[in-house]
């Protein structure tokens, strides 16, 4: 591989000037960044490299912020469920909260925005019934009823950024200040943020591009009283409440928001929350806002002659990259934490930019690089999982962040991720722009659609949870593999029908979460629509509990189409004889093992014409079933795994009726990939994994030729397009 230089981002410190230089030319480095905790000093900033500079509109600046702290940030917070044992009941509502990051709200008049809620009923308590004990943080309840739970529902002012918290008590900051967040919806936060992002541009002329890290609302991440995160949610608007937006929603949707349009039972709107249109609102609401205020900066970075960059974390909240307010903020670039293949491509699909850049793992912290761990291990598996979805769709750059003086005492990292950013150039300047072969088009069906495009089933952006592995496999599988995904919502169906040029519909999700659908799926034409489609030659995938909503004698609404439906208890006087498997299906050929995760419980299938394909502990777990010209395939999970991704593209081609076309570009070795690009007459085959491996690579016009890879291996090779 020849040695390249550029599209890499490195990031850099004071004090490191000899080591910053040798790192630029051995990675290939044609920009420098710095870190939250660090900075650039002169000498780096006159190195042969493009400045990114971090820039925090709405943190980092205490000075200011102290003297107007009614301009803080705000949140709404619910408090713990208390029960009320006589007719009296006194709740320590910041019970269980961090009171360094968040304080109470007495400026504004509780009685007026904050709720007391009877949970047993469901009824709001009358002002009249509850008193407030500013002095120990308490509500008095009078007239409680006996063994009845109740809540308070309060405001309260965020004192303390969390990312900078985050990063304090990682990298044990001690006496460093604690960032507060200001709120730009408050008039001198106003005037503040433009007047003083005025001033640093003349003070930073070496800066070449503003890092804006990101504008103004942080995602939901609120620490418990011992100083841990107590809830996190990457999509949450929780932090973009204030008085003064509660009182601007009013005018501009015509109706006023409760406390419990925000907390939401305590489960604040996360997105596995069916939206209820009150929070759609006020989404819609945020967006507009961040977008014309966030344009307004961008703006006056574009007339100082430098670069608008936005990072895809941190306070992001109200950009969201696939919102139809994005494109108005006029930002050169998006740079986003890359976790996987689905995360890269969540960043190198972004619209309405002219580069993206992706920041791979690890992050240079000493939670990562201490004496005894190799964070090679961490970096080649991030490497692998991205390099995938690189493949489909590359970003215009890559990078890390952190501090590079701990990575540089790895040699053996520094050696291997010198192997990466050249590997990462040749793909890029292999295939950007190209288009390449895709055997079908997807729809992922969920409540979301494309707001939401890459990003379903996320808690904490790319962190592994118990329950959403099984389905966070499903996007990870398709972000490398020869299909176009789109994502479309439940109401585009019911509104627009489904899209001409979709091959195969994908509802994955547990039951009553935004991702499944809920009561979405007792909508008539929501119902019949997919159901004709199906019949008329479509395919389905569901995956967990699709479609599920016991209604009208179903829990899966398209149990019909699906062949398999779940046991919820009520149909076990029913007796159910279909139980055995094929003894094999084009599905399956690739599998010599089943992995569903954590899979579902008590699906049966529902006549003889299920094809069941893996049948165990007396439930079907995969199965395919006829409808019409259809057909639509039952999986019980889908963690990622090699298998399990040549399972789903088994299971598309067949849902697809494409089954002729599946050894078009195809590796036979599961741990290997071909990707063809027909109009630059290339194609890439690849090696997953980290042993050799030996496949027959089958191109576009039905040869075949046996190929051996080295680990990791991407063998570029050309050919006709000619039979």
């Amino acid at each position: 591989m020849n040695k390249s230089k550029g599209r890499v981002t490195l990031p850099s410190e004071e004090n490191f000037l000899t080591e910053t230089k040798e790192l630029l030319d051995r990675w290939g480095a044609d920009a420098i960044r710095d870190s939250d905790g660090t900075k650039l000093d002169d000498d780096i900033k006159q190195l042969d490299a493009k400045i990114y500079t971090t820039y925090f509109v709405a943190r980092g600046h205490n000075e200011f912020a102290e003297k107007h702290p009614e301009e803080c940030q705000q949140l709404y917070l619910m408090s713990l469920f208390n029960t009320a044992l006589t007719d009296t009941l006194e709740i320590d509502f910041m019970n269980g909260y961090f009171a360094e990051q968040l304080q109470p709200d007495y400026i504004h008049d509780p009685k007026k925005y904050w709720e007391v809620i009877d949970r047993t009923t469901g009824e709001v308590l009358d002002t009249s019934d509850w008193e407030v004990i500013e002095k120990t943080n308490r509500v008095l309840i009078s007239n409680a009823i006996p063994w009845h739970e109740y809540t308070v529902s309060f405001l309260v002012y965020a004192i303390w950024d969390p990312t900078q918290m985050y990063n304090h008590i990682t990298n044990d900051w001690g006496e460093k200040p604690h960032d507060i967040p200001f709120d730009v919806r408050q008039p001198h936060s106003n005037e503040y943020m433009k007047t003083y992002l005025k001033q640093w541009l003349k003070e930073n002329p070496d800066t070449d591009v503003v890092r804006f890290t990101t504008f103004f609302y942080h995602f939901t991440l609120v620490f418990n009283n011992l100083g841990k995160e107590k809830f996190v949610d990457w999509f949450g608007y929780g932090a973009s409440v204030s008085v003064a937006a509660l009182d601007a929603f009013e005018q501009e949707k015509g109706y006023r928001l409760r406390a419990e349009d925000i907390v939401d039972k305590g489960y604040y709107n996360t997105s596995f929350r069916i939206p209820t249109q009150s929070y759609l609102d006020y989404i819609d609401f945020v967006q507009k806002f961040v977008a014309k205020e966030a344009k307004e900066l961008v703006d006056i970075v574009h007339e100082n002659g430098k670069e608008a960059m936005m990072f895809l974390g941190d306070n992001w909240i109200g950009t969201e990259p696939y919102g139809k307010y994005f494109e108005s903020i006029g930002l050169d670039a998006v740079v986003g934490s890359v976790g996987g293949g689905a995360t890269l491509r969540m960043i190198a699909d972004i619209p309405h930019v002219r580069y993206t850049e992706g920041r791979f793992l690890p992050y240079f912290f000493p939670d990562t690089f201490y004496e005894g761990n190799n964070p090679v291990i961490e970096a080649n598996e991030n490497w692998l999982t991205a390099r995938r979805a690189l493949l489909r769709n590359p970003v215009d750059r890559i990078g890390y962040g952190g501090y590079l003086s701990l990575a540089y005492q790895f040699p053996e990292f520094v050696t291997y991720i010198e192997k990466v950013t050249d590997e990462y150039r040749e793909i890029y300047e292999t295939i950007k722009g190209i288009k390449p072969y895709t055997g079908m088009k997807v729809a992922i069906l969920n409540s979301w659609g494309g707001l939401r495009t890459w990003q379903t089933h996320m808690v904490a952006h790319a962190l592994w949870y118990k329950q959403i592995y099984s389905y966070l496999g499903v996007l990870e599988s398709l972000s490398g593999a020869a299909v176009e995904v789109t994502f479309i919502s439940f109401d585009e169906v019911i509104n627009h029908g489904v899209p001409k040029d979709v091959d195969v519909i994908i509802n994955a999700g547990d039951a009553g979460t935004a991702f499944s659908g809920g009561a979405n799926w007792a909508n008539e034409t929501l119902v019949t629509t997919i159901r004709a489609w199906i019949h008329n030659g479509g395919g389905f995938v569901g995956i967990g509990e699709p479609t599920a909503y016991h209604h009208g004698g179903h829990y899966f609404q398209l149990a019909t189409a699906l062949g398999v439906d779940k046991e919820l208890g009520f149909s076990l006087s029913t007796d159910k004889y279909f139980v055995t498997p094929v003894e094999q299906h084009f599905i399956s050929a690739d599998c010599t093992r089943f992995d569903f995760g954590e899979g579902m419980k008590n699906i049966y299938a529902l006549s003889e014409e299920t094809e069941i394909i893996e049948y165990s502990n007396g439930e079907v777990h995969l199965s395919s079933h006829a409808f019409g010209k259809g057909r639509a395939i039952y999986l019980a999970g889908l963690p990622y795994s090699e298998e399990n991704t040549r399972l789903l593209m088994r299971a598309l081609f067949y849902a697809a009726h494409k089954e002729e076309e599946f050894h078009k570009w195809h590796a036979s070795n599961i741990y290997c990939e071909v990707h063809a690009f027909p109009s630059a007459q290339k194609v890439a085959i690849v090696n997953n994994s980290l042993k050799e491996q030996t496949t027959f690579v089958y191109d576009g016009q039905g040869n075949c030729k046996e190929v051996t890879l080295v680990p990791s291996e991407i063998r570029w090779e050309e050919f006709s397009n000619e039979a």
